[in-house]
């Protein structure tokens, strides 16, 4: 059953871990990083922390933790990567209730193609999908399509949402690529599929309608390939660190991912992204504000202090993030979670410094802690990811009543 005043709890899975030495832990896996198996078996073990969903990271260069201009140099960490759309798709059908949230860039990328993979990725988990929407703007990035080039990507120009910069007219690119995302899923209505043998009709063509999209980037006629996705809208989330992003998720997004340091921090991003959220005329929608928070845990606080500091040491760097960092013990972590949460959050997407050793620390320390407190669910309490965030699956745009 759900605990009906406790956070909401995802986990971020990249690689190793977060921790660019991680792939060099005892426990570790190098080298099946590129199994399905090796997928399978950390989403299997979220879904048995009874966590709400995971998400899959992704992106267009290679990892290159912090030397973000110069890709590649780096030879001591973790460099390539599955599609996440499409571990994501392999994992679903060995799992039943955990949602599934892969990363994909909609930069250079087109929404049709991305629009019929979440809908099939829907299908497969029957109604547990989910997409966090990225952008790429970079040199590196550019480079591998060869089709557009930006002016100067700078990431002061994101907070500053009224000035016009090549930054903020990728993100209002990506608020238009949701839009026709959205669209594409409702261009099929729920009943549109007859399958009457005798009559020898398939489909209602009445039942399928273009969405006609027209924008800056985006001309796009519909209807999709793919039947309305089960969930009818699969889970729309984004990463935000500042003004351009929040204004992203408030318009098009279901979940935002925050990075607050400290809790004074957390209630002002809150109150910054229901700002934008009333601006986007969205006020009266859930908008779930999740902070994100990477962490070493072990037993004793002292203990996972001395594992990052090893971790660091094999680095040759002391690990920082653009999120809060906790090194602790999985009670201290019940703590700043639960008191973060009465500053405005909704939950807490947590990144697992190394894999497996802080994955399950979260699923077998943190979740018992969580749920000893009365402040986090025991069992599913719904088949669907819409449903275990509380949202109801909504009606179609181009339905007539």
């Amino acid at each position: 059953m759900a605990a009906a005043n406790g956070p909401r709890i995802a986990v971020a899975l990249d690689g190793a871990g977060w921790h660019p030495a991680a792939w060099r832990e005892p426990d570790a896996r190098p080298g099946e990083l590129l199994t399905a198996g090796y997928w399978a078996d950390l989403v299997r073990e979220a879904e048995a922390g009874k966590l709400d969903f995971v998400t899959f990271e992704d992106s267009l260069a290679l990892q290159t933790e912090q030397y973000l201009d110069r890709p590649g140099e780096r030879t001591d960490i973790v460099q390539g990567r599955l599609d996440a759309v499409l571990i994501a798709a392999r994992v679903a059908p060995l799992t039943s209730r955990i949602g599934l949230v892969p990363t994909a860039v909609v930069t250079h990328t087109e929404p049709f193609h991305l629009s019929k993979a979440i809908a099939t990725l829907d299908y497969v988990s029957t109604g547990r999908a989910g997409v966090r929407v990225q952008v790429a703007g970079r040199p590196a990035d550019n480079r591998h399509f060869g089709r557009r080039e930006f002016g100067e990507f700078r990431l002061e120009d994101s907070t500053t949402p009224d000035v016009e910069s090549p930054l903020s007219e990728l993100f209002d690119e990506a608020a238009d690529y949701v839009e026709v995302l959205r669209r594409l899923w409702d261009s099929w209505e729920d009943d549109a599929e007859i399958r009457d043998v005798a009559t020898g009709r398939f489909v209602d063509r009445e039942k399928l309608h273009y969405i006609d999209f027209e924008g800056r980037w985006f001309k796009v006629k519909g209807p999709s390939i793919t039947p309305r996705p089960p969930q009818g809208q699969p889970l729309v989330t984004a990463l935000a660190h500042a003004a351009v992003p929040y204004r992203l998720a408030a318009r098009s997004a279901d979940v935002v991912y925050v990075t607050p340091f400290d809790r004074t921090q957390a209630g002002e991003i809150v109150t910054a992204v229901r700002d934008e959220q009333d601006r986007a005329g969205r006020a009266g929608e859930t908008l779930h504000v999740f902070g994100d928070v990477v962490v070493f845990l072990d037993e004793t606080e002292q203990a996972a202090a001395d594992r990052k500091a090893r971790l660091d040491e094999l680095s040759g760097a002391e690990y920082t993030s653009d999120a809060h960092v906790f090194t602790g013990t999985p009670a201290g972590l019940a703590d700043l979670l639960l008191d973060w949460q009465a500053a405005g959050l909704s939950g807490f997407r947590l990144r697992p410094g190394a894999v497996p050793h802080d994955l399950t620390a979260i699923t077998r320390g943190l979740v018992p802690e969580l749920q000893a407190r009365g402040a986090f669910r025991t069992e599913y309490e719904a088949d669907t990811l819409r449903g275990l965030l509380g949202l109801a699956k909504p009606a179609n745009r181009y339905a007539t009543a």
